[in-house]
């Protein structure tokens, strides 16, 4: 590409004082790269295990050309430091989850016309749950979200899983949720955001979603950039994420040849506060490399940049209403 678009988007409510952040991203001119500003990556994550055994010792020549043997990974004979990788696995979700925030790093579901239409679970609100496959002294706790004033906000939507009663239990996991602002986000225009991705299905067979937390920097003051947020919980154990982010990977009917077919990508970021109805879905949309680059992940390094299409340019990213009665209201495709 010989002139990039610089990416900028500027994440803020337009009801409520959420914390605005700009994302911006490294491009090149055909003659030189220019950074324009540096984005600190949220938690990311490694798929690649620690070595479980101590290698050869490491030789060293110092100045006075004496051999020194040291062996720097010999602390892995106590145990390896880490980072673990918890995986999260159940009938509704694949992912993983972040021992140091007590939220999930990402989750990923798949949805298609059959499983949205599916209305065999009925939803129970009661069925929040603690999971216990994840080591006490770094799991989300039910009394961490008491009283904070957050909604425990699904990652991956129960009405997703209405096919399976055990798969809709499964999303009421704490592994499966995140603080998120209740009143005009949760339960309104995030809402309406799942709603949209249910009805993409209308038009693509296959849709595959990514969704997770962020927690990016804001401009101080004094004109510099940190990263700030509230941690919930007593002790205080549960990160509340500044954002969160939502990749879609939306696919044809052709499956005969995997390596040509065009998907529609979308990514997308959304500040954790009240979102006016009036916002447009197109307005928070961002490059799929923007929100890599922020999270620390990679989303469609085995997707070729000629296999993809713009989600938004296929299908009207709005999801605007003008009150929460409608927010059932099926999004024009």
């Amino acid at each position: 590409m010989s002139r990039a678009k610089i990416s900028a988007i500027g994440l803020a409510s337009a009801t409520a004082g959420a914390s605005g952040a700009l994302l911006y991203h490294s491009y090149s001119d055909g003659s030189k790269s220019k950074t324009v500003a540096a984005v600190p990556p949220a938690p990311g994550i490694s798929t690649k295990a620690l070595p479980v055994q101590a290698s050869a010792p490491l030789q060293i020549f110092p100045a006075s050309s004496e051999l020194v043997s040291l062996n720097h990974n010999g602390i892995l004979k106590y145990g390896s430091p880490g980072p673990v990788l918890d995986e999260l696995k159940s009938l509704a979700l694949w992912g993983a989850y972040d021992r140091r925030t007590r939220n999930p790093w990402w989750v990923a579901e798949h949805i298609t016309s059959e499983s949205v239409a599916r209305s065999d679970a009925k939803r129970n609100n009661g069925a929040f749950s603690e999971d216990k496959t994840i080591p006490l002294a770094f799991r989300a706790r039910m009394k961490d979200y008491s009283h904070s004033g957050y909604d425990r906000g699904h990652q991956v939507p129960a009405a997703n899983a209405g096919w399976s009663q055990k798969a809709m239990d499964d999303t009421f996991k704490l592994t499966n949720m995140c603080p998120q602002v209740g009143e005009g986000f949760n339960r309104h225009y995030w809402s309406r955001f799942e709603n949209f991705c249910r009805n993409l299905t209308q038009k693509y067979p296959s849709v595959r979603i990514v969704t997770g937390p962020l927690y990016l920097p804001k401009k101080d003051d004094d004109g510099k950039w940190r990263v700030s947020y509230e941690v919930i919980g007593d002790p205080p154990n549960v990160s509340v994420p500044t954002h969160f982010f939502k990749i879609i990977f939306a696919e044809n009917e052709d499956t005969t040849n995997e390596d040509t077919n065009k998907v529609a990508v979308g990514a997308f970021v959304l500040p954790n506060a009240s979102i006016d109805n009036k916002k447009l879905l197109a307005d928070f949309e961002v490059d799929l490399e923007i929100v890599e680059r922020a999270s620390g992940l990679q989303f469609a390094g085995e997707l070729a940049l000629e296999r993809r299409k713009r989600l938004c340019r296929e299908v009207k990213c709005d999801v605007s209403v003008r009150n929460f009665r409608e927010a059932s209201a099926k999004p024009k495709l």
